[in-house]
């Protein structure tokens, strides 16, 4: 088995905390799971408006934000992406006319991320077509008991994984 030949790299002093044969199907299971979804959500938003699922979450963010923008660094880290990665989508995004850039007046290096008219208009004619395919893929697919679960599941994570900002190698600080 898997782990049996770690055994033999002898190296370590202290024996891994291996996954029991149970948490390995849970750990598989939502690994698969994960993967398929983020899939089925692309290929969803590839196909109603030409994005991946990533660059559909920074077009709901900007609608959600005052005045629909926000610095480029919030938005990183909003969608725990590098600032790299995320200049690279908001080129993209800019080249559709869905976005646009502007510089922030009080920083000489910052930038502001703002959604345009008709990239307001992409999100408003996706989003029904977005919300059906997560509700058929997550919801209707759980009783209301088990989607309070998934939901009290993943906070307890996310706030387990939330890394304090001071001396952290943060991928929106790259």
């Amino acid at each position: 088995m898997f782990k049996e030949a770690f055994r033999t790299v002898g190296h370590m002093n202290d024996e891994p905390r291996w996954l029991t044969a149970e948490e390995q199907l849970v750990w598989r299971s939502y690994i698969e799971a994960a993967t398929l979804l983020e899939d089925h959500l692309d290929r969803q938003l590839q196909r109603d408006a030409g994005m991946p699922h990533v660059y559909y979450g920074l077009l709901v963010k900007l609608a959600e934000s005052p005045r629909r923008r926000l610095r480029m660094t919030e938005l990183a880290k909003y969608a725990k992406i590098t600032r790299s990665r995320l200049s690279h989508a908001v080129a993209r995004l800019e080249k559709n006319g869905w976005v646009r850039r502007e510089d922030c007046p009080s920083d000489k290096r910052g930038q502001f991320a703002i959604l345009t008219d008709e990239g307001y208009e992409v999100l408003r004619r996706t989003a029904p077509g977005h919300v059906n395919a997560v509700r058929q893929a997550v919801f209707d697919r759980l009783s209301p008991e088990q989607q309070k679960s998934l939901g009290e599941i993943m906070r307890i994570v996310a706030e387990g994984l939330q890394p304090s900002e001071a001396g952290a190698d943060l991928p929106w600080l790259r």
